[in-house]
């Protein structure tokens, strides 16, 4: 087997982008931001250590219980740095077969990184703790729970509620979740046409993939620098997956309509319907994110979108704000635990946590029930997320059913697989290369 050979940038640009990820989402912002301040981004070495990264990311929660057994004290009580240090060393010694020159770097240039950011003592702690323990540092799981864990790389009572959904699936699905998806954009069809960007992304050496699905979104492997490229900074593309893109299609607002998005930030969606509606009528966008509906706010400016009224208000709030029935089409694409995207964003695993679910598929009703209230009588809402959880989906739908005698579901026959209630659907990553998304398209009589 290989050794792994990094140098020294290598390892403090990792050891900065975990650092960052605990501040910064998603976490391939804070990898980008400390991989450009050390040359790392764009260049021969970003594969490398991009996937070391995302390793990283991967096997937080098992790589957190090492730092226990080693330290003898919980991960979080830890100095920040001196844990983003611990959590990079151990991915490479643990995970990745250092080759001998890597494992003197991890020593004292690793120590004296720590001793810079946060106290010399710290940085010594560290030195004694390679010498006596990190360096031939070998993990066992200790119970059930930590062998599924180690497994699967997931929370033990996640990977329990994938089974009871899925049974003989329960693998196949949990190794599409360990498979880098491509690179995702839709065509901003209000400047430019698939068969330009095609040409154009053909021209900067990529090979790209039309979906058969969401017929303007276009796939292509990675690496792809977003910052440097014009049909990004001129908002004909925007980042934004097959399934997610679907929605909107769904949905299918027209020109004139009044749109409510009442979960709105960053913007994909928002921005998509205000295609759909060749920015005619008006789309009325809520979130509680400042940060996220910032992004909302530079991605509908960048694609020339006009007709979205921005609200930084809680979607509960909307009917009062807005007035009822006052919508024909609302979009409920309602915050969840996420789970459906961790090929993407491999740290979301480790958070996943069932009391949080509780509280969101909670927040996810009231919100389907504010949506409720915005539509008139005739027009349609979508409620749908990137959740696989059923507590997050058909169980939301079943109880909004067994309330409003005045709602109909109507069903979706297609492209993705039947919901596990008759009428809605899902999209599998093991079944459709995409992420995992849940679809309840609703009409009021």
């Amino acid at each position: 087997m290989t050794k792994l050979l990094l140098e020294k940038e290598m390892i403090y640009a990792l050891i900065e982008a975990v650092r960052l990820a605990e501040e910064i989402k998603p976490s391939q912002d804070a990898k980008r931001r400390a991989f450009r301040k050390y040359g790392i981004l764009g260049g021969k070495r970003d594969p490398l250590v991009t996937a070391i990264f995302y390793g990283i990311m991967k096997h937080l929660g098992i790589l957190n219980r090492m730092i226990k057994e080693i330290t003898g004290a919980e991960p979080l009580i830890l100095d920040p740095w001196f844990r983003a240090a611990l959590r990079t060393v151990l991915e490479i010694i643990v995970f990745r077969n250092p080759s001998q020159k890597t494992l003197k770097l991890l020593d004292k240039p690793v120590a004296e990184l720590i001793s810079h950011k946060t106290h010399p003592y710290t940085g010594m702690y560290y030195h004694k703790l390679f010498e006596t323990k990190l360096k031939n540092y070998k993990y066992k799981p200790s119970s059930e729970d930590e062998e599924i864990e180690y497994k699967y790389l997931l929370p033990s009572w996640y990977v329990r509620k994938i089974r009871e959904l899925l049974g003989n699936e329960t693998d196949e699905l949990i190794r599409s979740l360990d498979i880098p998806l491509p690179i995702s954009v839709r065509v901003n069809t209000l400047k430019t046409s698939v068969d330009k960007i095609v040409k154009q992304l053909k021209k900067e050496g990529k090979q790209p993939e039309v979906s058969k699905i969401a017929p303007t979104v276009i796939r292509f492997k990675g690496p792809y620098n977003f910052e440097k490229s014009p049909i990004w900074r001129k908002g004909m593309i925007i980042m934004q997956e097959e399934a997610s893109a679907l929605a909107s299609l769904i949905l299918a607002p027209e020109p004139g309509m009044t749109v409510v998005d009442i979960a709105a930030a960053p913007g994909g969606k928002t921005e998509h319907m205000g295609e759909l509606m060749k920015n005619q009528g008006a789309i009325y966008a809520f979130d509680v994110n400042k940060l996220r509906m910032q992004r909302l706010k530079q991605i509908i400016r960048r694609a020339d979108i006009n007709i979205v009224k921005t609200y930084l208000r809680d979607g509960r709030e909307a009917p009062r704000i807005l007035g009822e029935e006052i919508a024909d089409r609302v979009l409920v694409d309602a915050p969840c635990s996420s789970d459906g995207t961790l090929m993407k964003n491999p740290d979301l695993r480790w958070r996943l946590r069932p009391e949080k679910v509780e509280e969101l598929s909670k927040l996810q009703y009231e919100l389907l029930e504010a949506g409720w209230k915005l539509l008139r009588k005739g027009g349609r809402l979508l409620y749908c997320t990137c959740s696989l959880l059923r507590e997050e989906n058909e169980d939301v739908i079943v109880r909004f059913l067994k309330k409003h005698d005045n709602a109909r579901l109507v069903e979706l026959k297609g492209p993705y697989s039947p919901g596990f209630i008759p009428g809605t659907m899902r999209a599998w990553p093991h079944k459709h290369r995409t992420i995992g998304f849940f679809y309840a398209l609703l009409e009021k009589k």
